[in-house]
């Protein structure tokens, strides 16, 4: 059965997800997290990828970022992995893949969804028991786009600057959204999106780019559910 096609268009967000083979980690030490980041860095300039968020976690990785071109971001997720691997193979003295086959994507809606999937992915950490809060984990965006420690790598969304006429009242609101959990049905509507490779949005958002891309966007079983509402 052929792979579906994968879910791309210049300009618009994308949630990317990439896991260890396995789910093994990927990270073993300091070191590789910083070098990691120093990649990315270096390759979201080559690729003309704005990062808008990110965490490293043990076993996976989540990306937030916009392709300036429609092919961006999978150059990106292309160089950065063999870059990563090789260093990864060569300092533990390993062979072999070390990332779960291609990387999950999903296309995000700017309005709403864009900080929904911000607070998801810096989240994570806390989600995962491993801190109380998103601003006590060294391998994420949250520190970035709170203020606490400026960043050369976090380009901020469109999104993130309508909070406030300045960096400090931006940060303050983007911080007060943190007081709040993610519901269920958003944390659901995420992971389904990015692990299908479907697109996170709105009713709109989604008819739009089906037609912009001549496919669906979206389960069919959800799509059915939601014609039936309506109907009914």
């Amino acid at each position: 059965m052929p792979r579906r096609a994968r879910l791309k268009f210049a300009g618009v967000p994308l949630h990317i997800i990439q896991r260890g083979n396995n789910r093994v980690a990927c990270f073993f030490a300091e070191e590789d997290y910083r070098l990691y980041l120093r990649h990315l860095q270096e390759l979201s300039q080559r690729f003309e990828c704005g990062v808008h968020a990110y965490v490293l976690m043990t076993n996976h990785v989540h990306l937030l970022l916009t392709p300036a071109e429609d092919d961006g971001a999978s150059l990106l997720m292309k160089h950065l992995g063999q870059h990563y691997v090789q260093y990864v193979n060569r300092v533990y003295r390993r062979s072999g893949t070390l990332w779960e086959g291609r990387f999950k994507s999903s296309l995000v809606q700017r309005q709403d969804y864009l900080l929904k999937c911000q607070r998801y992915i810096e989240l994570n950490p806390v989600r995962a028991s491993i801190v109380p809060h998103p601003g006590d984990y060294p391998w994420s965006s949250y520190r970035a786009n709170s203020n606490l420690c400026a960043s050369a790598l976090v380009t901020p969304h469109d999104s993130y600057d309508a909070l406030g006429e300045t960096p400090e009242q931006r940060a303050a609101a983007y911080r007060r959204l943190f007081q709040f959990e993610l519901d269920e049905e958003v944390l659901k509507e995420i992971r389904i999106a990015a692990n299908g490779g479907f697109a996170l949005g709105n009713r709109r958002f989604k008819d739009e780019i089906s037609v912009m891309l001549g496919r669906r966007v979206e389960r069919l079983r959800q799509r059915l559910r939601q014609r039936a509402s309506r109907a009914g």
